[in-house]
């Protein structure tokens, strides 16, 4: 738990609110019993097994172990800081927060609540300046370029007006001071004084995040003499590289169609969703990020790119390809036409062609390899030593060998190069290191299994508090033989001694690890016990640490006794045989 923020106005704001109500506002949630059940929002599944419970405020998912509270799922699913979940809870909950008990984190959090209300404003200016009587040649541009009036309604395209600083004294008028304005990155300062409106005679396209709050802006020339783009800078709320595009609205589509088709620019996602292609994002004229790519995982791990056909866009796709796989990702490419786009494909050709060179998308090996030939003679052996090299980076990238071999020997087959030569210069390049992801972490959390009579303990102790103070006069949390149940144990019995409320849902607030948050919901969930099943079940458990502690003792004194024997220290020995007849007298 984070020291900086009372605990009781933890517990204060987690007793004000209902978790049903918090996570049923971002997926359907059924009745199951006394619980609730849904597919999980964080790992793709078609049977579901997210559980959350109104009884004891926590949620936990049997599939890939996800567990929490309400923090904790905001956290997760918003991707946000312990702080920020805080302070949005809190004002669900009616709780204020002093201004002076705030941590650094909150308070860039209430920085960041200031943005997104500024941007919002700016928004609503320049749509309304899209909606004025002297914009009807912007709104003929937009309607030339294929974009229907719903459409423009539903992404809430807007415009810049020519003006200096019409936006400028727009947000005066509104009590915004020039500070956040430079904040929120919509003017600039002029080198004699003063400031500008950074977007001028422009079409507005709003960003958005994954909660559909305005972060950022994309500003688009209709005057081919200028730049066709002018962006938000990086501000606190806007960062271009852990955002896509069109996520807020096609997320769901995603999940549902267990595929992402990723385009590059504003239009590219606007007019393929417009027409009914909806599982999509954009990058935003850039390669795919690590982070972009993380936030997908949540959704699907099955990927589709479509970048523009020609060099910018194969050299943006071929940059992303790698990363997907060592991210685990399913990677097809589907190359356009020289000259063309998403959008032009779409507006010429129409949506079903399109939709159909999606379903026809190359797989990854056969698309580098195309386009490497069309770089490298692979006729010269300088040619094909460069294509070797660039096709193993990737194919190095795989973990499953079967794969790896697999396209060694489609490699050797097509560059028509003996397969030991390439198995000769894969065994040059050093072992893949990839970076170790919140899923496999969940995954080795899972598969790790926790002694069950340690585990029925916790569900005791957490449902009687009563019974804390038995458990622990029979047991110390060093005899639990695992690190995370010994915590947990440990955090309660400190609780217990300071009169301090255990309830799992403020437990975990005490636990910066998700194992420990995960142990705690797995517990709760496990099955009941009443009377006197309940009793037996309790002295069960305890006879088990107990036996188990001891045998691991054992165990380590007889390793101690060997060493000692090894290395003739008669003194150590005998100390060691005494406390080792003892330990075999307890357990007698």
């Amino acid at each position: 738990m984070s020291a900086r923020i009372p605990e009781n106005l933890l517990e204060d704001i987690l007793s004000r609110i209902d978790i049903v109500e918090i996570i049923s506002a971002y997926i359907p949630l059924k009745k199951a019993g006394r619980n609730f059940k849904a597919n999980c929002p964080f790992h793709h599944e078609k049977t579901p097994s997210f559980i959350v419970s109104p009884d004891r405020q926590i949620y936990h998912c049997f599939g890939c172990g996800e567990s929490g509270n309400a923090f904790k799922f905001l956290m997760r699913h918003e991707r946000m800081e312990f702080p920020e979940a805080v302070e949005i809870l809190a004002k669900k909950a009616g709780v204020v927060l002093p201004e002076q008990d705030k941590p650094e984190a909150v308070r860039a959090a209430s920085l960041s609540t200031q943005l997104y209300r500024i941007n919002e404003l700016a928004l609503g200016f320049y749509e309304s300046n899209l909606n004025s009587a002297s914009a009807s040649s912007c709104r003929d541009y937009l309607s030339n370029r294929g974009i229907r009036p719903q459409t423009i309604k539903q992404f809430r395209l807007g415009l810049a007006s020519a003006g200096w600083d019409h936006l400028m004294n727009f947000l005066r008028s509104k009590g915004v001071g020039l500070v956040l304005m430079e904040k929120a990155g919509l003017i600039l300062p002029r080198e004699g004084g003063g400031y500008y409106d950074r977007f001028r005679n422009r079409i507005i396209f709003p960003i958005f995040d994954i909660r559909s709050r305005v972060i950022g802006f994309g500003a688009r020339v209709m005057d081919k003499t200028l730049p066709k783009y002018v962006n938000s800078p990086e501000t606190q709320v806007y960062i271009k590289g852990k955002n896509l595009f069109g996520l807020n609205l096609s997320k769901d589509h995603i999940r549902d169609n267990d595929f992402v088709v990723i385009v590059e620019g504003y239009l590219d996602f606007i007019i393929p969703y417009q027409e009914g292609l909806c599982n999509t994002v954009a990058s935003q004229g850039t390669a795919l990020t690590l982070e972009q790519v993380r936030l997908l995982k949540r959704y699907t791990r099955n990927v589709v790119m479509v970048y523009d056909g020609d060099s910018a866009g194969e050299i943006a796709t071929l940059r992303s390809l790698d990363m997907l796989i060592e991210e685990g990702m399913q990677v097809r490419i589907a190359p356009l036409p020289k000259g063309m786009d998403p959008d032009e494909t779409v507006r010429r050709e129409g949506v079903a062609v399109f939709k159909d060179k999606i379903q026809k998308a190359k797989g990854l090996f056969d698309y580098k390899l195309e386009v490497l030939k069309t770089r490298h003679n692979i006729r010269e052996a300088h040619g094909k030593s460069k294509i070797v090299s660039e096709m193993l980076s990737t194919i190095n990238r795989f973990d499953n060998a079967i794969l790896r071999g697999e396209y060694i020997r489609r490699l050797s087959e097509e560059i028509r190069l003996p397969e030991h030569y390439i198995i000769e210069e894969i065994s040059k390049l050093k072992p893949r290191t990839p970076a170790i992801s919140s899923e496999t972490l969940q995954g080795k959390r899972k598969a790790s299994g926790i002694n069950p009579a340690e585990k029925l303990l916790i569900k005791f102790m957490l449902e009687e508090r009563d019974l804390i103070d038995k458990i622990m006069q029979e047991l110390s949390p060093a005899d639990f033989s695992d690190m995370r149940t010994a915590k947990v144990v440990s955090v309660m019995h400190d609780l217990f001694s300071q009169g301090k409320s255990i309830e799992p849902k403020i437990l975990m607030n005490y636990f910066n690890e998700d194992e420990a948050s995960q142990l705690v919901c797995e517990s709760m969930f496990m099955p009941e016990f009443d009377g006197k099943d309940r009793e037996k079940a309790v002295n069960d458990c305890i006879s088990r640490i107990k036996v188990q502690r001891l045998k691991s003792r054992r165990e380590h004194l007889h390793m101690q006794i060997k060493s000692a024997q090894s290395s003739g220290d008669e003194q150590r020995l005998n100390n060691l045989m005494k406390e080792f007849y003892n330990l075999i007298k307890k357990g007698d």
